[in-house]
């Protein structure tokens, strides 16, 4: 086979050297820099060094500026524990005003990680108070107390996806 670095077609395996270490190099640059491609070229010698971007969910995602700091999903804080079992009892044994989730989303009860949560049961609340955020394509939606009220219960944990229309906290 005839290649450009060996036009004889002799079979001279040496006519191009690769370097690893720089083929290597040329990788942590793709990645530390968000490239999908990369090619250097000295003298006769070509690299090209690609990859395929990730697959993007939507431009949105990466375009919206989010309305407060997105929590790193590193792992549920501490206080999420408190309330794992919250999910499963349902919300006909509290009386009051089902504050339920405007969209599909990821829910956070606290600002950032290991931060203390909006709201904890027993809690007075004014209407406008945020109550907590559900997440959605990279932006943080503050869900808002409808009407002051005492925080009766909340039917959700710390990182837990949430749906349309599902009930997340109950205020009486």
């Amino acid at each position: 086979m005839v290649s450009p670095k060996d036009p004889s077609g002799s079979g001279d395996k040496s006519a191009m050297r690769i370097d690893p270490s720089l083929v290597r190099e040329l990788a942590e640059l793709l990645d530390s820099n968000e490239l999908t491609e990369i090619e250097v070229e000295d003298g006769d010698r070509r690299i090209k060094v690609k990859r395929e971007p990730a697959k993007i969910i939507s431009a949105a995602a990466h375009t919206a500026a989010p309305m407060i700091a997105a929590p790193a999903l590193t792992g549920p804080p501490a206080h999420a524990k408190e309330d794992l079992g919250a999910s499963a009892v349902g919300s006909d044994d509290v009386s009051g005003e089902n504050v339920k989730s405007p969209m599909v989303g990821t829910a956070f009860l606290s600002p950032e990680p290991g931060a203390k949560p909006f709201v904890e049961v027993g809690d007075n609340v004014k209407e406008g108070d945020t109550l907590l955020i559900v997440e959605a394509m990279k932006v943080m939606n503050p869900i808002t107390a409808p009407t002051g009220g005492v925080i009766k219960k909340i039917m959700i944990s710390d990182g837990q996806p949430v749906e349309f229309d599902q009930p997340l906290v109950i205020i009486g």
